[in-house]
């Protein structure tokens, strides 16, 4: 099978003595081969809307499914999100998953400014716009894909349960998966300057 970054994926299934080419992926995927979803998109959206990703499974040119599936949140996401915008700081979130999915997740851990259907390779650019705006930018991340933002930001923080590449590109690495770090690492990090300061 191929990957088709930021889509979904191509291969090819058995039937009897026929091979059938497959797809498994977004609607950008399935607009591309042809097809629409023009008659499922009730409940496409409804399943989006709870902040799901939908995968849609054609065969032969056909549409024949959907699989819906969700991060589960992490206890913590919301506790951290207030925490780091009550210490005046803007958080984002970029994803890759379409604008319903990313506004509901955004929506249940309080952020306010969404960037979606971002390709995995156009990560840094987003870094580099909110940069060309002025801003100085923390970068969190943990995949393989996060790891040319991690780079581009003028501070990268990788979570130490995520990617080695994404360990390798970040300033800072969390030692745990504990998103309540992240507010207390820019708390150490300000301390730790006023000490420096004090001392000059």
């Amino acid at each position: 099978f191929n990957v088709i970054p930021g889509k979904g994926l191509r291969g090819f299934l058995q039937v009897g003595s026929q091979k059938v080419e497959a797809y498994l992926g977004n609607r950008a995927l399935i607009q591309e081969i042809g097809l629409t979803t023009s008659s499922y998109e009730d409940k496409i959206m409804a399943l989006e809307n709870e902040g799901k990703t939908v995968m849609i499974l054609v065969v032969d040119k056909i549409i024949k499914g959907a699989l819906a599936v969700a991060d589960v949140l992490k206890e913590e996401s919301k506790k951290a999100v207030d925490a780091l915008k009550n210490n005046r700081l803007e958080v984002w979130m970029i994803t890759g998953d379409n604008k319903r999915t990313a506004m509901a997740i955004a929506k249940q851990v309080g952020i306010e400014n969404v960037m979606s259907e971002v390709l995995p390779d156009k990560k840094s650019e987003k870094v580099r716009e909110l940069q060309v705006q002025g801003k100085i930018v923390v970068m969190v991340g943990d995949g393989i894909n996060d790891a040319p933002a991690l780079t581009q930001a003028n501070i990268g923080i990788a979570m130490g349960e995520g990617t080695d590449i994404a360990m390798e590109s970040a300033s800072i690495t969390l030692m745990r998966g504990d998103l309540m770090l992240i507010p207390e690492v820019i708390k150490l990090s300000k301390r730790t300057m006023r000490i420096i300061k004090q001392n000059l």
